[in-house]
């Protein structure tokens, strides 16, 4: 049997035994196949070029079921509180994405000012408007409301950029669009935060700079640096970074589900 054949014979069984579990009300028993579902598809799509790309999609998939159907295996390990691995995982996943760029990304906004201006006129304001009317029009709670504007408020990241190269549009624009929102975030995110969620819960404005700049700015200053003066002696990095990245992602993502 070829590795395909398997993969799918595999795959079916376990939905099977998965719909099973659902349809007969016994739904907890459904949860190691959920996952085992997500995890053997996420391995069999990555064997193959034309679908690899999505393997990291179905991690995620993997990583949201496994923390809705065991909750308690994600909050502490051994006494420790795995949120407090949040922060650092941000900067790891920032200080990657400095990794990636380099000082003549900046120099973008110089060759091609009309589409960055235009795309940070929309990104900050038709994203942060949407993330408000959402909250106002689904009634949500104080909190739940002021993430979801928080969502809308915060720059654009790596994904937007894996999303241009993906669908081969100007990369060099959503890079340089990347680097700009990223470096107006101590300023733009907390202003837009007090605007529009500041009826929902109380915005500390310097508070929130403080953290932007911890979190998002100096791992990526740092990451441009290494890059600068090291990516020919370390060039691994490059390699490593983004699946570190990856890493990080499913593991945050996990944490707050």
């Amino acid at each position: 049997m070829s590795f395909k054949g398997l993969c799918l014979g595999t795959i079916i069984l376990i939905v099977f035994a998965s719909l099973f579990f659902i349809v007969s009300s016994q739904t907890e028993k459904s949860g190691p196949f959920v996952v085992g579902t997500m995890v053997t598809l996420a391995l069999c799509i990555h064997k193959f070029k034309k679908t690899s790309n999505l393997s990291f999609t179905i991690w995620i998939i993997a990583a949201v079921a496994a923390s809705l159907y065991y909750p308690n295996h994600f909050l502490e390990i051994a006494g420790f509180q795995t949120k407090n691995l949040m922060i650092p995982l941000l900067q790891i996943i920032m200080f990657g994405m400095g990794t990636a760029m380099s000082v003549d990304d900046f120099k973008g906004v110089i060759r091609m000012p009309k589409g960055v201006l235009i795309g940070l006129i929309c990104q900050l304001s038709i994203m942060p408007f949407i993330g408000y009317f959402l909250a106002i029009i689904m009634e949500f709670p104080p909190e739940i409301a002021a993430g979801i504007i928080l969502v809308g408020s915060s720059p654009s990241g790596l994904a937007s950029n894996v999303m241009a190269y993906l669908a081969k549009a100007n990369l060099a624009l959503s890079v340089t669009l990347t680097a700009f929102a990223t470096l107006l975030a101590p300023i733009t995110t907390p202003i837009l935060m007090n605007l529009l969620a500041g009826e929902f819960v109380p915005i500390d404005f310097w508070a929130m700079m403080w953290s932007i700049i911890k979190i998002v700015i100096l791992p990526i200053g740092v990451g441009v640096s290494y890059n600068y003066f090291f990516k020919k002696k370390n060039a691994w990095v490059e390699k490593v970074m983004p699946k570190i990245s990856m890493i990080g992602i499913a593991v945050i993502i996990t944490i707050i589900t």
